[in-house]
């Protein structure tokens, strides 16, 4: 596998000519209730992002930890939305012209409005560049079950439980599991378990290789914003019900809908 910041220009430019994918694991310090660590999605995304890279030949780049409209905590950490607008055009368009014709963000943030972002992000970058493909997406996402996309509950747990059991500690969570108390949303995390975790990771991976397969083989962006339009599509109703100004008060007003 090879890693951006290890590679000289000319190992970086016979990596561009082979058609490898540049591949970025984006992360958040997010509070995930008593039982996970607040660097969760940053440790899933750069695990299969690394997996990623070694299955696809791919150039893999330091992780980025800047995500918007984290869970409403003093430990979580945020930045602002048009901060990583910025961050996101100028790493894609730097990626471009370094040579790069294929990228991939792996996303651990599974927020609305982060994810949207990133979509967005992506389009922008092809319409600049016809031959430019840009994959933007949660580890899961492409299995097309919207119920495994949860937040600090089972199948977040159940990843970490494959990746790193010793940051997972059940037994801290309280017998009621209010989303405000405990931030989980979706099944009880109690439910899960390292096999399925490990077996849902290792679909989600082979998921991955093949779109990236079809995407490295053909300049046809038609494929990916397909895919992008569906997945707004998706969030439609969140977007309709929450934003009226921002992602961060839409994010906002969200909250205080939970535990009621």
């Amino acid at each position: 596998m090879r890693r951006y910041a290890e590679l000289n220009p000319e190992e970086l430019d016979k990596a561009w000519s082979e058609k490898s994918p540049a591949i970025i694991a984006w992360g958040a310090l997010e509070w995930h209730g008593p039982h996970l660590p607040l660097g969760l999605d940053g440790i899933v995304a750069e695990h299969f992002a690394t997996k990623l890279a070694e299955s696809t030949n791919g150039v893999l780049l330091p992780a980025c930890w800047m995500p918007i409209t984290t869970l409403p905590h003093p430990s979580s950490l945020q930045i602002r939305t048009d901060a990583m607008r910025s961050i996101l055009d100028d790493l894609l368009e730097g990626l471009y012209s370094s040579g790069a014709r294929v990228a991939c963000i792996v996303t651990g943030h599974y927020a609305q409005g982060h994810e949207i972002e990133m979509y967005e992000a992506a389009i922008r970058a092809m319409e600049r560049h016809q031959n430019y493909r840009v994959l933007a997406a949660t580890p899961l996402e492409l299995l097309g079950d919207d119920d495994l996309l949860d937040h600090a509950a089972r199948w977040e747990t159940a990843q970490l439980q494959a990746i790193q059991p010793e940051l997972v500690h059940l037994e801290k969570l309280p017998e009621e599991l209010k989303p405000r108390r405990c931030a989980v949303l979706g099944e009880d995390p109690r439910k899960a378990n390292a096999k399925e975790g490990q077996e849902v990771l290792d679909r989600a991976l082979k998921t991955w290789t093949e779109w990236l397969e079809t995407i490295v083989a053909t300049p046809d962006q038609s494929f990916l914003k397909e895919f992008y339009n569906n997945r707004r599509k998706s969030y439609s109703k969140y977007v309709r019900t929450y934003y009226m100004e921002s992602w961060e008060q839409a994010l906002h007003d969200w909250w205080l809908t939970m535990d009621r």
